[in-house]
């Protein structure tokens, strides 16, 4: 897709740090020839345009390194496939780096405890969640499984912001991590039940009496049947079911009181019971998977996976045939995933998703490949590289799983294609460029170090950073913006001693991150 027709379209401002006139005046009637692919031989081993695109659709962004492990595994296929059994790609990096905030392990009991004395605020505790979350869909081999939970944690979304529940928010991550790519029946179950999910609904305070309808409409709404596919009395005995799961906030332990729980006939999308014991648990488990097996559900999610994977209008026969395949395969997410991918609907995608704030931020990175070191402790931490990843994503929009309401974060374009957004990546990109995002304990590679050879032209430049940074040869337009964001002409020698291996390289190299190929996905 041109650069011109790309979802953000005219309004992706290439040049950071230039004026607006200067900015835009090359770009809002782009000659036809200057969108198309430079005509050269390329240097480095790029991967086909429908690799790229199935690779970058489900990753956190292309690097060197991952296009090399593509090309290993026979093609991004293989490569789709592999990752579809995360169990067997060893992830130690991630793993270290999840490991840099123990707070994330410890039980909510200590958690409340460290807040009421001033020892830890939650907000603090979440704040190091997001950052964890970041960081850790940067360094993962896990790409998919990383992607996947993302995508679930939105869609059964807790935010990792407020009180009790942040006490078990981080335990609720790795619960949905644990389901990403198996079932959807189990992981629902799993999800609806869990402590934090109960208290951010306030389900865990309902009681036969008085049936908490947060939870009991938003499991109908969001979780599973979607919009209009429910009445409100199906709301009432959905609410009812979910009666006796609670949490005690004082011992900090999730548990089931039968002396709460609703005993009565109930009667959801179809799903009929007597619900006539005080244990209303396995009452509970045949609801939910009867829900996760209703043709509502599984129409419902496969619009999502098809708007957050192909497009904002998805054809309505892929949607059928992901939520058939879904439906045939006893809810298993995999099956869909390769459905998806196979689709004719998806081969014509490219370029056509907005990343995210989250997104954004972690692509850069990957691209950048800084050294990020274990951040300091104490007082140091707030001033740390680590630490300021988190007010860099909120510079975009809200960082992964802060977002207020129950409904998640948008994960169509429009939600993420402002001109505040793009002033924001914008800024964070320049950063980033200059070097000057991190602290001691993130350290971006110095301009020079850029150079592929010690001397070369500015349009062999271009070309060698465009498939260095976007995976893909230079087209005539990002060359002319490289162009009017230097000042340099094609026959511009550069070397060690120039410019552009200085203080004029932070402006060089955003411009390639500020185009509509590193916005899009």
């Amino acid at each position: 897709m041109s650069s011109a027709t790309s979802p953000l379209g005219r309004r992706a401002l290439v040049g950071a740090g230039l004026g607006t006139a200067a900015v835009l005046s090359p770009f809002l009637s782009p000659a036809a020839d200057a969108l198309k692919p430079r005509r050269r031989r390329s240097k480095q081993k790029l991967l086909s345009k429908q690799d790229r695109h199935l690779v970058t659709r489900f990753s956190f962004g292309l690097t060197p390194e991952l296009a090399r492990d593509v090309r290993r595994r026979g093609g991004a296929e293989a490569w789709f496939e592999r990752q579809l059994k995360p169990s067997k790609i060893r992830d130690g990096k991630a793993e270290a780096v999840a490991a840099w905030w123990p707070s994330l392990r410890l039980g909510p009991g200590t958690l409340w405890q460290r807040q009421i004395t001033d020892v830890e605020a939650g907000y603090q505790v979440m704040n190091d969640y997001v950052r964890a979350v970041l960081l850790r869909n940067v360094h993962s081999e896990r790409q998919v499984l990383e992607v996947m939970t993302s995508f679930w944690e939105n869609h059964l979304h807790v935010p990792a912001v407020g009180d009790p529940h942040f006490t078990y928010r981080a335990d609720y991550g790795r619960v949905i991590r644990k389901h990403a790519l198996g079932r959807f029946d189990e992981m629902l179950l799993d999800a609806t039940t869990h402590p934090a999910n109960l208290m951010y609904f306030a389900a865990d305070r309902a009681t036969k009496e008085h049936p908490n309808e947060n939870l009991g409409r938003e499991l109908l709404e969001l979780h599973t049947v979607g919009v209009g596919n429910y009445t409100e009395r199906d709301v009432v005995d959905s609410a009812r079911i979910l009666t006796g799961w609670t949490v005690d906030r004082e011992a900090w332990k999730a548990l089931y009181l039968y002396d709460t729980h609703y005993r009565g006939r109930v009667k959801v999308k179809g799903f009929k019971d007597k619900n006539s014991k005080a244990d209303g648990k396995s009452v509970t488990r045949d609801y939910l998977k009867h829900l996760a097996h209703h043709p509502d559900t599984a129409r419902h999610l496969a619009t999502k996976l098809a708007i957050k994977f192909v497009s904002d209008d998805p054809p309505a026969s892929l949607v059928r045939q992901l939520a058939r395949v879904y439906l045939e395969n006893d809810t298993a997410i995999a099956p869909v995933l390769r459905a998806l991918v196979a689709s004719k609907a998806f081969k014509k995608a490219e370029g056509k998703k907005v990343r995210d704030a989250g997104e954004d931020v972690v692509a850069t990175l990957r691209v950048l490949a800084p050294t990020i070191n274990k951040p300091p402790t104490g007082d140091a931490y707030d001033d740390s590289g680590v630490a300021a990843l988190l007010w860099q994503t909120s510079q975009i929009g809200p960082p992964p799983h802060t977002w207020s309401p129950p409904d998640g974060a948008p994960i169509d374009n429009d939600g993420w294609s402002s001109p505040s957004r793009l002033l924001g990546s914008m800024s964070t990109h320049y950063g980033m460029a200059g070097g000057w995002s991190g602290g001691d304990d993130i350290v971006f590679r110095e301009p020079v170090s850029w150079l592929p050879k010690p001397q070369l032209r500015f349009d062999e430049y271009v070309d060698f950073m465009s498939e260095r940074i976007l995976h893909r040869p230079a087209t005539g337009t990002l060359m002319l913006a490289c162009k009017r964001a230097t000042g340099y002409e094609a026959d511009e020698p550069i070397d060690v001693d120039h410019p552009l291996a200085d203080w004029m390289f932070p402006r060089f190299l955003a411009t390639f991150l500020d185009s509509p190929d590193h916005f899009t996905r």
